[in-house]
């Protein structure tokens, strides 16, 4: 045996964090579903990472905002008021776009313009799940969330805006859930 072979493991392993990651995150956040309002956080988190990396100016800040976003919503379940997360995340989505536009935020296009578009219509989407409710608005989030694993590509292939290692993480969860709410939805 090669003295390579556990080398090359660990550089895969290393390699592919990501992917695991967003594959456990994804079944963590699949688990339990019942209705489609249930991940209408998950989709407003999804462009507050993104938001949150060009607003400060850093694409490695997408990890901390992610975990923000993971403690905010956590949170909200101890709480008495069931879309505490969406709105808690739409506030921090709003705090971070000022932030943006007084640090000037405002050139190259895809960074803080672009995410903020983005926000505007991840953030519709969940408040529109909100109201809406039901059947329809499972198919909402999945359609979000499928659109955002499409926005992670994206990123992924210019690297711009987050780390390639979010968009990995976020491709595999948004898809993941997506599904998963689909066949909640189907079956239920």
């Amino acid at each position: 045996m090669s003295t390579r072979t556990p080398e090359l493991a660990r550089h895969r392993v290393l390699r592919f964090w990501p992917v695991a990651a967003g594959i456990a995150f994804g079944a963590f956040v699949a688990y339990d579903l019942a209705a489609g309002a249930d991940l209408a956080p998950v989709l407003t988190a999804s462009g507050l990472v993104y938001l949150g990396a060009a607003a400060i100016g850093r694409p490695r800040a997408a990890w901390p905002v992610f975990w923000l976003s993971f403690v905010v919503i956590g949170a909200a379940g101890f709480t008495p008021w069931e879309d505490a997360a969406t709105w808690v995340l739409l506030g921090i989505a709003a705090a971070f776009a000022l932030h943006g536009l007084v640090r000037g935020a405002l050139r190259p296009f895809e960074s803080l313009p672009l995410q903020s578009l983005a926000m505007v219509l991840f953030g519709g989407a969940s408040v529109a799940v909100l109201v809406i409710g039901g059947d329809a608005a499972a198919y909402i989030v999945a359609a979000g969330l499928l659109a955002h694993a499409g926005w992670d590509a994206w990123h992924h292939r210019t690297g711009r805006v987050v780390v390639r290692s979010m968009t990995e993480f976020c491709l595999f969860l948004d898809v993941i859930a997506a599904v998963a709410m689909i066949a909640v939805t189907l079956n239920g």
